[in-house]
């Protein structure tokens, strides 16, 4: 892998965050909550069976040893590589979001997910002219420096991948790499992968399912600097790719369609809620230009349940993960085990409704290592959504 700052994990150490990642009722907050308490995915794969059982599952699924390494080997066999949240190579704008993949299975030049990016979707039943305009995006945007992100979709997707080729463009995939989608699309992406890449966060041999794209979508939006909409109906896909991008602080820029065309009903929605109009290319370079004009010597928030070590600082440009497993962060110097009636006290206090962790601390009125131990375990047994932003909800 390439790259300018960070160091990279050993392959030891990457086996044992790609086995804790692949383990049941482990997201990407949960990774970063085991870790942070535990001070290494080792030491958490560990913890997991009895977290798991003092939350209320009767057993978790824990990912083997073997089971990793022949994920590892079929991945070596199409050559893909997994990056991790922090080093070289990993996307720089995604790295700042809460639910970032700890791990990113990637197939082609790691190099180009470091560059900036603009991502385009729309529509997979688009018109001629809006695959038109997305070629013509892709294409202008690409000889001004930007790699063209997209979920590789029919319709718009293809045409702004199949544009930007010569550029560079990145392709999000809803399942494993072994398992593309759509089926007619796998020689564009064998062909994007020598100039650009394809990313997944999902195991080798996974089929996407329908609630895996819009898991996707916010890998395309949150990768980039701003998601360019054309040609998007009204409860699209594309429409949650865009939600998201407001939600992760991007900028959304839609083309505008015939009002009597329903495939444009959902981006001119957009453009009366405030989207930037585009009609060329130079509509978003002008409107990114502030962005990457601006120093970004390291971040300027902290997302919850971060690693300190693995969220840049100005001393810190990025994640350095060393050489051994423990070298993330030290874990707590007690270890916590918190008895049934605090677990009891934060089961109830948790509702349908987010609330945030240090509420939780303070009506509890127990320690905060406690009340996250408490967590942890719901958490992996199934009975905790984390949020974002230092938010859970019973799931």
């Amino acid at each position: 892998m390439t790259g300018t700052a960070g160091r990279c994990l050993d392959e030891a150490t990457r086996l044992d965050w790609l086995r804790l990642w692949r383990c049941q009722n482990v997201g990407p907050r949960t990774f970063r909550a085991l870790v942070n308490h535990f001070g290494s995915a080792r030491a958490a794969i560990e913890a997991l069976p009895t977290l798991a059982k003092r939350g209320g599952s009767r057993s978790i699924k824990v990912a083997t040893r073997d089971e990793v390494e022949r994920e590892l080997a079929a991945a070596r066999r199409l050559g893909v590589v997994f990056v991790a949240l922090g080093e070289p190579d990993y996307p720089p704008r995604l790295r700042e979001e809460d639910d970032a993949p700890p791990l990113l299975a990637v197939r082609g030049r790691t190099e180009v997910l470091t560059q900036p990016m603009v991502a385009i979707v729309g529509a997979r039943n688009a018109s001629a002219a809006g695959q038109k305009m997305a070629a013509l995006l892709a294409r202008d945007l690409g000889a001004a420096g930007f790699v063209i992100s997209s979920g590789l979709a029919r319709g718009i997707d293809a045409a702004a991948h199949g544009a930007s080729l010569p550029t560079g463009t990145v392709a999000v995939l809803a399942g494993g790499h072994d398992r593309p989608y759509p089926p007619e699309n796998v020689p564009l992406l064998d062909r994007l992968t020598g100039t650009g890449a394809a990313v997944s966060e999902m195991p080798m041999g996974w089929e996407p399912r329908g609630r895996d794209f819009p898991r996707r979508n916010r890998l395309i939006s949150g990768m980039a600097l701003g998601v360019v909409v054309v040609e998007a109906a009204e409860r699209s896909g594309s429409l949650i790719t865009a939600r998201l991008a407001g939600e992760q602080g991007r900028e959304v820029f839609a083309v505008p369609g015939s009002p009597i065309d329903p495939r444009a009903g959902g981006s001119n929605r957009l453009l009366k809620q405030g989207a930037t109009l585009v009609t060329e290319a130079a509509d978003v370079i002008d409107a990114l230009r502030p962005i990457l004009e601006q120093p970004r010597v390291g971040l300027s928030h902290t997302p919850s349940q971060l690693p300190l070590s693995l969220a840049p600082s100005a001393s810190s440009p990025g994640f350095s993960p060393g050489s051994s497993p423990r070298s993330l962060r030290e874990p707590d110097p007690v270890p916590v085990t918190p008895d049934d009636s605090l677990r009891d006290r934060i089961s109830a206090l948790l509702g349908p409704a987010p609330v945030s962790i240090d509420e939780l601390i303070r009506l509890s009125a127990a320690p905060a290592a406690a009340v996250q131990v408490v967590l942890l375990e719901l958490d992996l047994a199934g009975r905790l959504t984390r949020l974002g932003n230092g938010l859970v909800a019973a799931a």
